[in-house]
This record gives C-alpha cells, sequence and structure tokens, in this order.
C-alpha cells in the first residue's frame, strides 16, 4: 500500500498529494507518469510526475477534481492509502543544453512543467517561463517556477492577477523578440496544447506536449491510449507520454477525449449523491 504522507490544497479543485512510493521515486525523471488506484475495485488512473524525492521515497502528484475517480481522491487524507501506484511509466523528458528553453504551463500542467524546467535549467539551459490559469484562484508554483527560471512570465485569461492574456500572447511576443528560443515544452488542457502547437508552427520551433489521452493499462496493451502523430498510430503510455505538438492529429485527439463524456458524467452523479446522503445521514 503506498501512504499518502502530505496533502495541500493548492486550488478548490486542485489538490497535492505526496505519497510514500520509495521504488517509483529512485528512478522517476521528469516528464514520467503514475498510474495510481483508490482501491482494488478502482478506475486506473494516469497522473503525471510534479516532483520525487530519492531520499524520503516520496513522490508528488497534483490533480483536478473532475470526475467521479478525482473527486473521490479528493476526500482522501495523510495518513490513506492507495491500492496500487504504479510507475514510472513513460519515456522521460530529453534533458539537454539547448541553450535557450521555454516551458508554459496551463493550469495544472503547471505541476508537470515543473520538474522538466528543474532539470533542463540544472542542464544549463536559459529557461523562459509562461504560467496561467483561467483565473487567480487556479495558479499555483508561482514561486518553485520562479526559482527554476531566468524568466517568468504569470497570465491568466480573466486578468484577475498578472497580466491578463492567454498563453499564447506572450509565446508568440517572445518568439518574435531576440530570445527567440530553440526548443518549447508546453503543457496543459490538450486544446491549450494545440493552440501552443499552433502558435509556434509559423516560427519553427520545435514544440513538445505531453499527451493526456485515456488510458488504461499503461504498458502498451490495451491500445486505449493511441494517438496519430506524424502519421503514425502512437501509444502515449510507451512512446510517450511527450511528441512532437506539430504533428500530433489533435482533431483526432480531442475526439477520443471525449468518448466516455457521458459515463462519466453519471458516475460522478452517481458519487455525488452518495456523498451527499452520507454527509448528511440519509439512507441510514
Amino acid at each position: 500500500m503506498y501512504r499518502i504522507t502530505a496533502r495541500e490544497d493548492l486550488a478548490p479543485v486542485t489538490k497535492l498529494f505526496k505519497v510514500h512510493a520509495p521504488e517509483v521515486a529512485r528512478k522517476a525523471k521528469a516528464g514520467q507518469f503514475v498510474i495510481v488506484r483508490i482501491n482494488e475495485e478502482g478506475e486506473r488512473v494516469p497522473l503525471t510526475v510534479a516532483d520525487y524525492d530519492r531520499e524520503s521515497g516520496e513522490i508528488t502528484i497534483v490533480f483536478q477534481e473532475v470526475g467521479k475517480t478525482t473527486k473521490q481522491m479528493g476526500t482522501m487524507k495523510v495518513g490513506d492509502e492507495f491500492a496500487s501506484f504504479v510507475g514510472p511509466l513513460g519515456q522521460p523528458t530529453e534533458i539537454e543544453n539547448y541553450g535557450t528553453v521555454m516551458v508554459v504551463g496551463g493550469g495544472v500542467g503547471i505541476a508537470p512543467i515543473y520538474p522538466i524546467a528543474r532539470s533542463l535549467r540544472e542542464a544549463g539551459n536559459k529557461v523562459i517561463a509562461i504560467i496561467g490559469a483561467r483565473n487567480q484562484g487556479l495558479l499555483f508554483w508561482e514561486d518553485k517556477m520562479r526559482s527554476v527560471s531566468d524568466e517568468l512570465i504569470v497570465c491568466t485569461d480573466d486578468g484577475s492577477y498578472a497580466r491578463k492574456a492567454l498563453v499564447t500572447e506572450p509565446m508568440k511576443e517572445i518568439l518574435s523578440s531576440d530570445h527567440k528560443p530553440n526548443i518549447i515544452w508546453a503543457i496543459g488542457p490538450a486544446i491549450m496544447m494545440k493552440f501552443a502547437a499552433l502558435a509556434t508552427q509559423p516560427f519553427g520551433v520545435k514544440t513538445i506536449v505531453s499527451l493526456n489521452s485515456i488510458m488504461v493499462d499503461g504498458t502498451g496493451m490495451c491500445g486505449a491510449c493511441r494517438v496519430e502523430v506524424g502519421g503514425k498510430t502512437k501509444f502515449v503510455c510507451v512512446d510517450g507520454p511527450e511528441f512532437d505538438g506539430h504533428q500530433v492529429d489533435w482533431g483526432l485527439l480531442l475526439d477520443r477525449q471525449r468518448i466516455y463524456v457521458d459515463q462519466e458524467k453519471r458516475a460522478t452523479e452517481r458519487f455525488e449523491q452518495h456523498a451527499h446522503g452520507e454527509c448528511c445521514g440519509e439512507g441510514k
């Protein structure tokens, strides 16, 4: 069993757990992910590694409560345990000294972009970072990102904090300047990554994205996470999760993400009704 050693509410729907998983922490690298299960009957949920501590044996995960399982995860407390915590999975980020790099984190994508920015800076790169969210309440880790960046730009869609802009606006400005990066990482919701890739394509700067397709086993066996990249079928779990954003078939990815929307909605409604009944003493 994998015990939660720390919990932090980063935003109303965004939670951080530190989980004691020494075997995973020993090998984890930036860009990789884990698959967790709350209990033996639970759904397998892929979550990108947000940080790792080899000495304490802890893995940090950050997630948003968007469906039944993540809402259920949001009720877990320090001392609770996951039935399974499998990883590290996927290919790690290719860390080299590229020169000047740009990292862009949108929403919960700020969490996985942090260890990438840290590793890139440790490799000697100049790191320009952009983080953004719909509003101030959904922003987190500004200080952590500043600590691993040479330059940090913060945006909110509604202007409630820092610069009022989508992350693509400062991206285009920097690409048009004398500080054009040699390579870019952009991580966030699929639609954000799509438009980030579209924004960088005219400038010819390679843009790496971390895809969040539907995933079941995480080892390349089921094929649920298949995507089309460069006209070829790839499995996010073993070939990725990082790919060249200019080569991704975004239409296909977005369509596949919507396959189980109705089932997820019904499961979430049942969970919330059950949770409401328990808290109100119904059904006793």
